[in-house]
């Protein structure tokens, strides 16, 4: 990344780099012996740490089989040795809302199931529906955007109580609910065996703070989710990948993304009218 980045600095890196769980890439082996893959994630660390800004967010998507919870830990515990984690999130990506629980100021009418999951057939483990994003900075004092990405206060008596609050906006806390889109066909409408949605990097990117971002960076870009989100908020964006399909696929997702937003620009540039 350094060579390729130059003088530049990334105030956010976004990444999911390979699980090692043996899933089918075109052009990556995943499945390396433990200590191997462990080696690997340690220098992405370090090469992360090499082009990170002075005040600048990694944000680390990493999962792993119910077979083995300690996984992501292994991982986290490798790139915190040059970094610190700051923050420690959970990308659920699927759930089960009990109507008793949600409560009666909730309205639901029924227990709902949102969001979609890989099926595990085991008798031994539950369905894996979340995932973690483990926020890295330098010194662990990165000060967050943490409105940016918040809710409503569901007891609005909170406005008035608590200072601060009267934009009734509250910090999301470290649980983001955001399941995939439905899709019809996998190899048409998600063709890569490893992705997230370009929410996750967006909020990632929103919490910590758009107007400071100069630079985003991925270093596993994949199909370009994280390229998306950047094209959204309006930041500028370096991805890397080593096959070439995902890199055109992750081009031409780009290109769809920034003929919505402009034409979704359009609109409101004629209503506002010319200007002096």
């Amino acid at each position: 990344m350094r060579p390729r980045l130059g003088r530049a600095r990334a105030d956010v890196v976004v990444t999911s780099p390979p699980y090692n769980l043996g899933v089918p890439y075109s052009t990556y082996r995943d499945d390396r012996p433990r200590a191997e893959y462990l080696r690997w994630i340690g220098e992405l660390g370090e090469a992360v740490r090499g082009v990170l800004a002075e005040n600048g967010s990694f944000f680390l998507n990493v999962g792993g089989p119910p077979s083995d919870p300690w996984l992501p830990w292994d991982v986290a515990r490798e790139v915190g040795t040059g970094l610190v984690l700051q923050n420690v999130l959970h990308w659920v990506k699927s759930i089960a809302i009990d109507r008793a629980s949600a409560g009666r100021a909730a309205g639901l009418d029924r227990d709902l199931a949102l969001g979609h999951y890989k099926p595990i057939h085991s008798v031994r483990y539950v369905h894996n529906a979340h995932e973690y994003v483990f926020h890295f900075s330098r010194r662990g004092d990165v000060p967050l955007d943490r409105l940016a990405i918040g809710v409503p206060y569901g007891d609005k008596s909170n406005v008035a109580r608590w200072r601060g609050a009267g934009r009734d906006r509250r910090c999301r806390g470290n649980t983001w609910f955001l399941p995939y889109p439905t899709i019809r066909y996998r190899v048409r409408d998600r063709p890569h065996p490893a992705t997230f949605p370009p929410e996750l990097p967006e909020w990632c990117i929103r919490l910590h703070g758009v107007g400071r971002t100069r630079l985003v960076v991925d270093p596993f870009v994949g199909i370009g989710a994280s390229a998306v989100a950047a094209v959204r908020l309006r930041v500028p964006f370096v991805g890397f990948d080593l096959d070439r399909e995902y890199l055109r696929l992750a081009a031409a997702r780009v290109r769809t993304e920034l003929r919505r937003v402009r034409s979704a620009a359009e609109p409101r540039a004629r209503t506002r009218g010319p200007t002096s």
